[in-house]
């Protein structure tokens, strides 16, 4: 790449089945970051929401170019300190995205004070092709991690219908999980924070994870075929950590890889 990337992406943005364009915006972006893909220009742009079958959403991404990626000691993740979030509805009542966030906070609040959950309700083209509704909740760390969960409703004319305040305390026990697990990245992250580490400078990179999620697994032994990297493995106990489940710290030494592309003045 020679120059800063920007495309529109046009299709579904929020499923059941792959991190929607919300989760993300909130926790993809601030990871990059810490390898140093950075600036004004790292930027997600929702213009128009889309759910299953039909889609119809748009997504502008734009990404600056970096010549080589930072490592990365990423290994104290903090404690809780805000939850955010958002409750989107598409072609269905306002009040859809209301109903969800009362429920929501019905279970989040016994843990913390500092909830902002925000209702984004897009009409008319802005909407979509097909009708849905769901939430996106991220908690952020005193040291900046982002941690995230959502749920979709099911797609239009498939399955039984979804009441709007199962699927909100079903997202915020989601959560709650996610948080139980812990980590520096959340179990949406691992691999992408681990493609991140792979890619690095020839040094020592270094990440707590929660648990591997199957696909992270798989991901590792993609990896080792297309990288011939292997990573050092450790398993943290609960009681060294003093929280939450299980922690496995990842480290690795970067390939080194660089963008060697060169603006032609």
């Amino acid at each position: 790449m020679k120059h800063p990337l920007k495309i529109i992406l046009r299709g579904v943005t929020n499923d059941q089945v792959d991190p929607s364009v919300d989760v993300l915006k909130a926790t993809a972006l601030s990871l990059l970051k810490k390898f140093g893909i950075d600036g004004e220009s790292l930027e997600i742009k929702i213009n128009r929401r889309g759910m299953p079958p039909k889609g119809g959403g748009e997504v502008m991404f734009a990404c600056p170019v970096r010549k080589v990626l930072q490592p990365v000691q990423f290994t104290d993740p903090g404690k809780i300190k805000r939850i955010r979030g958002t409750a989107y509805s598409v072609r269905v009542s306002p009040q859809m995205a209301n109903r969800m966030v009362e429920s929501a906070r019905s279970i989040l609040n016994k843990f913390l004070p500092d909830i902002y959950i925000y209702t984004d309700h897009m009409k008319g083209v802005s909407s979509g092709k097909s009708p849905g509704f769901g939430m996106c909740l991220t908690a952020e760390t005193i040291n900046g991690t982002i941690l995230s969960a959502e749920l979709a409703s099911n797609p239009q004319g498939q399955g039984a219908a979804v009441l709007p305040e199962e699927l909100g305390q079903n997202c915020a026990k989601l959560l709650l999980e996610e948080i139980y697990r812990g980590g520096c990245v959340d179990s949406t992250n691992q691999s992408l924070a681990l493609l991140l580490m792979t890619l690095g400078q020839r040094d020592v990179s270094k990440v707590l994870l929660g648990p591997l999620s199957p696909y992270t697994i798989e991901f590792l032994r993609h990896l080792r075929s297309f990288f011939q990297i292997m990573f050092k493995i450790e398993t943290k106990t609960p009681e060294e950590e003093h929280m939450g489940g299980e922690k496995v710290l990842m480290t690795c030494v970067g390939i080194g890889f660089s963008n060697l592309s060169k603006t032609i003045r």
